[in-house]
């Protein structure tokens, strides 16, 4: 194998919490945006007997609303030349790109308007691997989303691939 991409230091990071957790109130008003941006207009997301008769307590929201609602907004001049922003939970490697490579999620349970949800975001995993091309790394970020009652409601990992 070639020489290693990623640092020790880094290494020795893996299972760490990456930054400060975030909380949000979720909304009814910003759920419900969301569900008609996305094309999903299943009643559950709008109404209140439906969502009972469905069997749950109250409105619920789309299951991927929690990573929106759980952005940050940041003024426009904190961009950068690319257009994304500067990633304050990253890890360091001896790479020059990076790309996303795909997400998987789990849910667990339902969201409903009124949850305060908390995501978590760790270092899951990072690996270097030998690819046709030569050596890449693979950094795989895990965020665990839960509710008020500490209850786990979705888990998302990304994996991202560097060169």
């Amino acid at each position: 194998m070639s020489t290693s991409l990623i640092p020790p230091e880094s290494l020795a990071r893996v299972g760490e919490i990456l930054s400060e957790p975030v909380t949000v109130l979720i909304d009814q008003r910003e759920a419900q945006r969301y569900a008609y941006a996305v094309g999903d207009l299943n009643p559950i997301y709008f109404d209140e007997g439906s969502a009972q008769a469905a069997g749950y307590r109250s409105i619920t929201v789309p299951p991927l609303f929690i990573t929106h609602a759980l952005v940050r907004p940041k003024p426009a001049d904190e961009l950068r030349l690319d257009g994304l922003y500067e990633d304050t939970a990253a890890v360091s490697l001896q790479v020059s790109r990076m790309m996303f490579g795909g997400e998987e999620w789990d849910f667990l349970e339902p969201v409903h308007v009124g949850d305060e949800i908390t995501g978590t975001t760790r270092l899951a995993d990072l690996d270097q691997k030998e690819g046709k091309k030569g050596p890449f790394v693979r950094l795989v970020r895990e965020t665990t989303f839960t509710n008020q009652d500490e209850q786990v409601v979705a888990r998302s990992r990304q994996v991202g691939i560097a060169r």
